[in-house]
Formats: structure tokens, C-alpha cells, sequence
């Protein structure tokens, strides 16, 4: 299936700060490069809705017919406290805390991390390469940003020379920002800081007595400045330059802005043609904080064990409830907003499981073909999924009409119509059908073809108070009963 031939994708690039058509390095391939967790902690919410966008971005490549590399790396070292380049590295802090070995932190949270993923049905990477695994990389590099005089080395550590770069190159063309207000807006470095310029970032942190994630490296022991090793990963697996780079929007500043740095000082070229970047994931109403209480994990959510909201969700909705808001928009995520979610998933669950037992007759009154094209339309502009699944639900309302017998469709558009919300809900959106993985669903059925006997009984026997009670005290649960003319169905509200 080679369906991007025909397909015009437009792609909002950070870079330039509008969308852009995506054109690829190589006809027919994508490399995308995402920012991976630190694994010193529980992957936390915000994280998830990142990771969750660019599955969907992934899946969608592959659907279109590309054949995508996709890496997202594991940062198991050199991520100190606060992002800055002091202090200690946040999974050595983790491992003296309690007593155990780096690595066994990082054991447990990526194990952590990749279970939670997947029950959010992510796909995985093609590559999901550590920062440990590639310090050879990172110290090559380092020798060759020396080389071209853009960094120096001072009692074991090695600085980007911030102000050096800027002379021949754009520092901070990223982010909007420019070189000369943050120095205006930074403080003069005291006689206890080692660098040049406030502005210049470690390469390679000398290791203290006392820190224990240490590596030998020309100019001493110690371990790699978190942006570089983003750097080195994604130019490793993807090339000097790749197509799409990828990540939150909190990474843009620094990180990314100093990734760009590195590798053009290093290679003199531009790392990455497309800057993606997701937007945060607010509670409530504001900042998720774990210091504030106003904070909520994966696993709490699923399973209901919080303070925050009044009943469990399952992963389905969830994802469900972060496709409807666009990668790039600030999503608030509140009880009222996921139970409006868990109705439209359940009104969407129902449509697809009746899907296949639509009469078909031979006529239509459904135009397929331009309805499949909206949907293409709608993630085609920068992926946007809001407008795709109105696009669903137009087709939930067709659904239903054709299954009460007021509109009909013909055999090939229904087969049509089949196929294509499979691949849009199922493959693209990532969206499971839990009413077909779940066997409660079987128990559910039982009971209700029984209550509807008894309603209907009850009906036969003019005893409308029963007939009555039954379908309200059941829409009172979130079940719907629904009479036509080829009998009575239930529908979850």
C-alpha cells in the first residue's frame, strides 16, 4: 500500500513556526527521532500524552504506506536535578535514596514505563536506545565540537561555547530567543563557576569522588550532559539530518535548542527538517504538581485510586479522550471532560461492533467516498485528530439511521465504510474496542436480552409501570433502550 503518493500532509514545524508540506528525505521513508523519559520515577501523565501523540503520528506514517524508523530513547544517565549543569544526576540521587544500584532504578521505572505504554496500546519504537549504551558516541562527538573550537575543556568538564557558536550561527532559532537578551536577563557568573558564559552548557560533567554513574573519557572520569545524548542517538540511527524530531513543547528550551547547537557545530549541518513538539497536560484546570497534590499516575487513573476524580478509567477512554483534543493545544484533563469521553467512546464502540451486521440494500444514502476523504483531510492538517473523529461520529449517526431502517446503504460502501473506520479508529487513532477484548461484555449481553424479555413481556401484559420502570431505572445506569421496528437494542450512553 503506497497511499502518501496521493496523500498532500502538511506538518506544523517549531522551526519556522508554520505548516509546512512534509516532503522526506527519501521518497517512501520517515526517520523520526522522540524524546524519551529519564527513568528515575513513574512515567506521569503528561509524558503519556506526549508519547501518545507521536504513536498516533507513527501509526498514521505507516498507514499512508511509509516504511518509518521511529526512535525514542530511554535517558538512563547525565539528567541532573532541574535541567541544569549542577547538581546531581537525578537517577544516582534516586539510587543512594534508597540504597540501591543506578541501575536497578532504572530496571524497575523502565519496566514501569513500557507497561504503562502499552496499556495504552502504544506501538513500540523501531529503536529505543539508552544513553549509557552510547557513551563512545557522545564522547566522539565532544572531540569533534573541540575540534572546531566550539567547546572547551576546564578541570574536567566540557562546556558549549554559547557566544563562540552564535558568532557564525543562529543560537536559540528554535525557541525565538535571542543570545543577547539572556545574557541582558542572566546574572554574572560567580568566582565558583567554571564557565565562560552563563549561556554554555556541559558536553561532560567531571564525576566527584562521591558520584557513582562515572565513565573514563579523555578528559577524565565522568558522564554526558543530557542534551548531547540526544544528539548522538538520533544522528546514529537516523543520519547527520532526519526528517521529524519530536517531543513536548517544555523540551524546546533548552534541549532542543542545544541539540540543534551541537550537531550543527559538530557536522555544520541541520539536524532535522521537521521540529514536532505535543503541549502540556493541565489538572483541573492547572499545573500538575506533584507538590502541590494536584498530580494523578497513569496507574491511579486506571485503576481509581485517587482523590481527584470519582470512578476508574480505562486506557481506552483515556487515549480516547486525548485524541480529541489536537497535539499542539493545552488539554485539561478533568472528571467532567472523561466522562463525556467514556460516553462518546461507548457511543463509537457501538457503532463499529454493529458495523458488520448492517442490511445493506441498493441504494445509498451515504456518500463514502467523500466522507473517507474528510477524514484523510483532517490528519493530513498537521494530524488533526478533533476533526477526524467529528468526521467518526458523522459516520456513528449514518450508522444508526441505517441500523433503525430510515437510511440504507449498499454492500460495497458498507464494506467501504468498514474498512475505513477500522483503520482510522483502530490503527490510526490507536483505539481499542474493549466491548471485543472484554468477556464481561458476553455477561452484559445475557442480562440484557433478559431485562428486554421481561420489558417486553410486560408491554405484551399492558403493564406499562414495569415496562417503564425497567427502561428508566436502566438509562439511570447509562443504558438506553431503544425500540424498532426490528426489535428492541441497548446502547451505553
Amino acid at each position: 500500500m503506497q497511499l502518501y503518493q496521493t496523500q498532500e500532509l502538511r506538518v506544523h514545524n517549531s522551526l519556522s513556526g508554520k505548516k509546512e508540506p512534509f516532503v522526506p528525505l527519501k521518497d517512501g521513508y520517515v526517520g523520526m527521532y522522540v524524546c524519551g523519559p529519564t527513568v528515575y520515577s513513574n512515567v506521569h501523565l503528561g509524558n503519556c500524552r506526549t508519547f501518545m501523540s507521536f504513536d498516533m503520528v507513527f501509526r498514521y506514517f505507516k498507514h499512508l504506506g511509509y516504511k518509518v524508523r521511529y526512535v525514542r530513547n530511554i535517558t538512563d544517565a547525565g539528567h541532573l536535578e532541574n535541567d541544569a549543569d549542577e547538581g546531581e544526576d537525578k537517577i544516582a540521587k534516586k539510587a543512594k535514596l534508597e540504597q540501591i544500584e543506578p541501575m536497578e532504578v532504572v530496571q524497575r521505572y523502565t519496566v514501569d514505563f513500557h507497561n504503562t505504554l502499552q496499556k495504552f496500546n502504544l506501538l513500540p519504537p523501531s529503536i529505543e536506545p539508552t544513553a549509557t549504551g552510547h557513551i563512545i558516541e557522545q564522547i566522539e562527538i565532544i572531540k569533534e565540537i573541540i575540534e572546531k573550537g566550539y567547546a572547551y575543556e576546564i578541570n574536567g568538564s566540557v562546556y558549549f561555547d554559547v557566544v563562540k557558536f552564535n558568532e557564525s550561527n543562529d543560537y536559540g532559532k528554535l525557541s525565538g530567543r535571542k543570545l543577547e537578551d539572556m545574557i541582558a536577563n542572566t546574572r554574572e557568573l560567580t568566582a565558583q563557576d567554571e564557565k565562560k558564559n552563563p549561556q554554555d552548557f556541559a558536553l561532560w560533567k567531571k564525576a566527584e569522588p562521591q558520584h557513582i554513574m562515572r565513565w573514563p573519557s579523555p578528559w577524565g572520569d565522568g558522564f554526558p550532559g543530557w542534551h548531547l545524548e540526544c544528539t548522538a542517538m538520533s544522528t546514529k540511527y537516523l543520519g547527520e539530518t532526519f526528517d521529524i524530531h519530536g517531543g513536548g513543547m517544555d523540551l524546546k528550551f533548552p534541549h532542543h535548542e542545544c541539540e540543534i547547537a551541537q550537531a550543527e557545530a559538530s557536522t555544520g549541518k541541520s539536524p532535522v527538517r521537521y521540529w514536532l513538539h505535543a503541549n502540556m497536560l493541565t489538572l483541573n484546570g492547572k499545573k500538575m504538581s506533584k507538590s502541590t497534590g494536584n498530580n494523578i499516575y497513569p496507574a491511579e487513573m486506571i485503576s481509581g485510586d485517587n482523590d481527584i476524580l470519582s470512578k476508574p478509567y480505562s486506557p481506552a477512554v483515556v487515549r480516547f479522550f486525548m485524541m480529541q483534543a489536537h497535539y499542539t493545544s493545552i488539554l485539561d484533563l478533568s472528571d467532567d471532560a472523561l466522562q463525556a469521553s467514556e460516553k462518546g467512546y461507548n457511543r463509537l464502540m457501538e457503532a463499529m461492533d454493529s458495523l458488520g451486521g448492517l442490511k445493506t440494500g441498493g441504494t445509498s444514502n451515504f456518500d463514502v467516498n467523500n466522507w473517507r476523504q474528510k477524514c484523510y483531510d483532517a490528519m493530513n492538517d498537521d494530524f488533526n485528530t478533533p476533526v477526524l473523529i467529528s468526521h467518526l461520529f458523522d459516520a456513528v449517526k449514518r450508522i444508526n439511521l441505517i441500523k433503525e431502517g430510515q437510511q440504507s446503504i449498499t454492500e460495497d460502501d458498507k464494506a467501504l465504510l468498514k474498512s475505513t473506520m477500522e483503520a482510522f479508529v483502530y490503527d490510526i487513532l490507536g483505539i481499542e474496542n474493549q466491548s471485543a477484548l472484554n468477556d464481561d461484555s458476553n455477561t452484559l449481553d445475557g442480562v440484557m436480552e433478559l431485562l428486554i424479555q421481561l420489558r417486553n413481556e410486560a408491554r405484551a401484559n399492558k403493564d406499562f409501570a414495569t415496562s417503564d420502570k425497567i427502561r428508566d431505572d436502566l438509562n439511570a445506569l447509562g443504558i438506553q433502550i431503544k425500540d424498532g421496528k426490528d426489535g428492541t437494542t441497548y446502547s451505553l450512553n
